[in-house]
């Protein structure tokens, strides 16, 4: 069974794009916020592995380190921000099916 994917429809992603040129955001702006977002989100869903991150936005991970310096972004402090789950217990992992 493949990964279920829900991506956003050209006529949203069209109505986010105006109302930032109406807000004055620039384009190279809004690609990096973008880019941003997006290694963020995969960040977060691998419980901030850059290794594993990398692997999933298909990338090697000293582009994706090369990247996070190039935004700014310090995910040390982010993960650290971010609350943890009580000890002993580990995030839900997918079932690898043996065969």
């Amino acid at each position: 069974m493949g990964r279920k994917h829900t991506y956003a429809t050209k006529g949203q992603l069209e109505a986010l794009v105006r109302r930032m040129h109406r807000t004055g955001i620039l384009y190279f702006e809004g690609l990096a916020e973008f880019r941003k977002q997006f290694i963020l989100a995969v960040l977060r869903d691998v419980q901030w592995n850059k290794s594993k991150a990398a692997r999933v936005l298909g990338m090697h991970r000293s582009t994706l380190v090369r990247a996070l310096r190039e935004l700014k972004v310090d995910v040390r402090t982010l993960r650290d921000s971010e609350p943890r789950p009580p000890h002993g217990i580990r995030p839900q992992q997918q079932n690898k099916k043996v065969g």
